[in-house]
């Protein structure tokens, strides 16, 4: 299918609505221990498995240099840690600890439920049906992307 008016303009509106959702997301995480982009590193990095600095900056499209910031600071806490890669033991690949693991369920429960709250006083029934049934697609754009 090719891209037509109407499809570039879906596709701007669901970039805008998502770089919002993300933005305020992020707003609301920064008042925890674990800022934003820490934990969608950390999410990242436990969906990815073992990889290296390079390869999550790459994945989130970052420089190495901030992703380096923000897995300095990850690993300070106990969150990821640096292993020798077995294949090339000069390479270090990052993994999530249990703590890192711990601090992910915790974040994404208290997400989900101000994300709960949030729909619960602002949607009617269908609305979050609606919402409901768009996620699996919204999942699925964001793999072929």
């Amino acid at each position: 299918m090719e891209s037509s008016p109407a499809l570039i303009g879906v596709a701007t509106r669901l970039r805008i609505s998502i770089s919002a959702f993300r933005r305020r997301s992020h707003e609301a995480l920064s008042k925890g221990d674990v800022t934003g982009p820490q934990l969608t590193a950390l999410s990242r990095l436990e969906r990815l498995g073992p990889v290296t600095t390079a390869e999550l900056a790459r994945r989130e499209q970052l420089t190495p240099q901030t992703m380096g910031a923000t897995v300095a600071a990850l690993e300070d806490r106990g969150l990821v840690a640096r292993t020798a890669d077995p294949a090339d033991g000069r390479r270090r690949l990052l993994t999530v600890t249990d703590a890192g693991r711990a601090t992910l369920r915790s974040e994404r429960s208290g997400v989900a439920d101000r994300m709960a709250a949030a729909m619960a006083a602002s949607f009617t029934s269908e609305e979050i049906e609606t919402l409901d049934a768009a996620a699996p697609l919204i999942e699925r754009l964001a793999d072929h992307f």
